[in-house]
């Protein structure tokens, strides 16, 4: 094996990357980025301090709790458990970092769900002595289900709590080769196995003596490589619009502008866009960012648009351009992740929110729903309750313009709401191709 480069040829060692780490309780995802933070100088001499003399601290005497650093909720510290989702930040010279500290407790897989909806990569974390046999516990396994379903291009094994296993190759290679089992059921591509220890560091940063047979690269240094998942500059525009700029209203020349954030692909000025889901087109011309007037917005850019004609254009409507069109539908399959604690009513209304589009939408039906010990969707047409995972047919009362979820994230992604309770229902990712 040939460190990264087995696993993601190309790589480059530039930009910002998102991560979120996940597992089952207490494989020690807190204490890991902690060790991420301590040994990458992104901790404070008082933050230190202030850790070192709490009263929650577990950690073994003379050394400091370093899960103190995320789990900042005081109800984590009394129990020793991540509930929230905590985010933290940290640079190397190669590469910024923001981090998502997932919770490992079934009931909070929706928290997971919410880190990792924007994530890039997904560290997902494994004890050596709870899987010491090879086999993986069931939220592990949940968690890369949902990392799959989410599309997180790349995730990371992370063999935690090795030195309580004595730095057993033996150990590693059974789980790793559990993980290879996995990765293969889900479809997932290959997957590096990092062996390490957060609490002493070992292959967190530097690489580790305990280890002289791993000939891959520490977890640090393998995250500095991964390629970044930013919507590619040739992907199909996509632009929701997020606030209709009106002003000068009683002059002979009134401004009027879209604003939002430009998800994937270009846009220049002359370019044809058409509106959806109202089908009309029209011409750029104009692109401004603040008070500076652009020739070209790429992925990522955060514009004002102004079209050289009249349009019904509103808050919601989905801007787009080139040959790859959405699909304008009020009927379609997703895949959704419930995460209320009241199970799904095929009676009721949901708010559903794509972008900045709002709309009702109800579950026509639930025609499958994933088998975490088998890893497949099985048929099903029962409800679906608190962390369970499905495929449903919805009907929305407007129509929306939805792309796949594995062509595009930014317009199949979608939340349903509680109109009662306003939470937040499920998690949805819209399939408009047919079930694997």
């Amino acid at each position: 094996m040939n460190a990264i480069h087995d696993f993601w040829p190309g790589a480059r060692d530039t930009g910002v990357l998102r991560l979120v780490t996940a597992g089952s309780v207490d494989d020690g995802k807190s204490t890991l980025i902690g060790r991420l933070l301590l040994d990458s100088k992104g901790v404070y001499a008082d933050q230190l301090r202030a850790i070192s003399g709490s009263r929650y601290s577990r950690a073994p005497s003379g050394t400091v709790d370093l899960a103190l650093l995320t789990d900042g909720l005081e109800a984590e510290r009394e129990q020793g458990i991540t509930i929230d989702v905590a985010y933290r930040y940290f640079a190397t010279p190669a590469r910024k970092f923001i981090i998502a500290d997932a919770p490992g407790h079934e009931q909070y897989t929706r928290n997971m769900v919410t880190g990792a909806s924007t994530a890039d990569a997904a560290i997902l974390l494994v004890d050596a002595v709870r899987a010491a046999g090879g086999e993986l516990l069931p939220q592990t396994k949940r968690h890369a289900t949902l990392a799959q379903l989410l599309a997180l291009r790349h995730i990371v094994i992370a063999v935690n709590k090795m030195d309580l296993v004595q730095w057993d190759r033996a150990v590693f290679e059974r789980i790793r080769a559990a993980c290879a089992g996995l990765a293969q059921r889900l479809g997932l591509p290959s997957l590096a196995c990092v062996p390490l220890s957060a609490l002493t560091g070992d292959n967190v940063v530097h690489a580790s003596e305990h280890t002289p047979w791993y000939d891959g690269l520490p977890l640090l240094p393998l995250l500095e490589v991964l390629p970044l998942g930013a919507e590619a500059p040739q992907a199909a525009p996509r632009f929701f619009v997020q606030w209709v700029i009106r002003h000068e209203g009683s002059t002979a020349r009134p401004f009027r502008g879209y604003a939002g954030q430009l998800q994937g692909g270009t846009l220049e000025l002359g370019d044809e866009v058409q509106v959806l889901p109202g089908g009309e087109t029209a011409r750029i011309r104009a692109l401004q960012r603040g008070e500076e007037t652009l020739e070209r917005a790429g992925p990522g850019d955060s514009v004002v648009l102004v079209l050289d004609r009249e349009i019904d254009v509103s808050r919601g409507d989905l801007l787009v351009s080139g040959a790859s069109r959405p699909t304008v539908t009020r009927e379609f399959e997703a895949d959704l992740c419930w995460l209320d604690r009241q199970a799904l009513n095929p009676a009721r209304w949901y708010w559903l929110k794509q972008g900045s589009r709002v709309t009702q939408a109800r579950i026509a039906a639930v025609t499958a729903r994933r088998d975490i010990g088998e890893l497949a969707a099985m048929p099903w047409n029962g409800p679906l309750a608190g962390n369970d995972i499905g495929r449903v047919q919805i009907r929305t009362r407007d129509a929306l313009a939805l792309d796949d979820y594995d062509t595009h994230r930014s317009t199949s992604a979608f939340i349903l709401i509680d109109d009662a309770s306003h939470q937040t229902a499920a998690a949805g990712m819209a399939r408009l191709t047919a079930m694997p």
